[in-house]
């Protein structure tokens, strides 16, 4: 819905979340998990060494996510990252500076960013702040179906089970805990399709750009 927004308007579009994914994605193939377990030392030695950006692919219209200049965008969205994302977001020099690096790329007006925590920490004065809601269920059929739609193997279960546990960590995790900032509005958008969601989200929009 945001990449959408971002390409209608001309506006550029950045994922938080897969920022995470790549610094994530960074801590596998570089020997800081140790199964489950982050080896935080040598993620801190070498976390201003992963620059994330984003460039338009082409052939889809949307944003690929680059980490230290290779793509990774196919390679963050895989359920491995999916499961050790949330413990690697907690940890607050990743956050710090994740922000930071969000914060240089939005000093200019004119982007839609997405991600658990802009409203309330990254861009607490942004002109429109939406808090978009599902239920698991839904989400974590929507999530399987894209995996599916990539030629991915997925299991629905797994995927929802990793759902709930992200929520639960996000929202219970010290640094820039997962909450509705006071002023965001609110889209529930479980029943909602997704000509419906746009059509509400270019109605806010239009009114805040005016």
């Amino acid at each position: 819905m945001a990449k959408d927004l971002a390409r209608e308007v001309g506006y550029i579009y950045i994922d938080s979340g897969a920022m995470y994914r790549a610094v994530t994605l960074y801590s596998i193939e570089n020997g800081i998990f140790n199964g489950d377990v982050i080896d935080t030392e040598k993620l801190k030695k070498e976390i201003k060494n992963i620059r994330i950006s984003f460039q338009l692919n082409k052939e889809t219209g949307r944003p690929d996510t680059y980490l230290n200049g290779v793509n990774v965008e196919n390679k963050i969205r895989s359920m491995e990252v999916s499961s050790k994302v949330s413990p690697i977001s907690t940890l607050d020099f990743v956050r710090e500076e994740m922000v930071a690096q969000q914060q240089a790329m939005g000093k200019e007006k004119g982007i839609v960013m997405d991600g658990r925590d802009i409203g309330t920490t990254v861009f607490p004065d942004a002109e429109l702040k939406i808090f978009v809601t599902a239920t698991p269920e839904i989400r974590a059929q929507r999530r399987y179906d894209e995996l599916k739609a990539k030629g991915q193997e997925a299991s629905f279960d797994e995927i929802l089970e990793n759902v709930k546990q992200r929520d639960y960590i996000d929202q219970n995790r010290e640094v820039s805990p997962l909450r509705k900032a006071e002023d965001a509005l609110l889209l529930d958008n479980t029943h909602l399709s997704i000509e419906e969601q746009k059509k509400w989200l270019f109605g806010q929009f239009n009114k805040v750009s005016k």
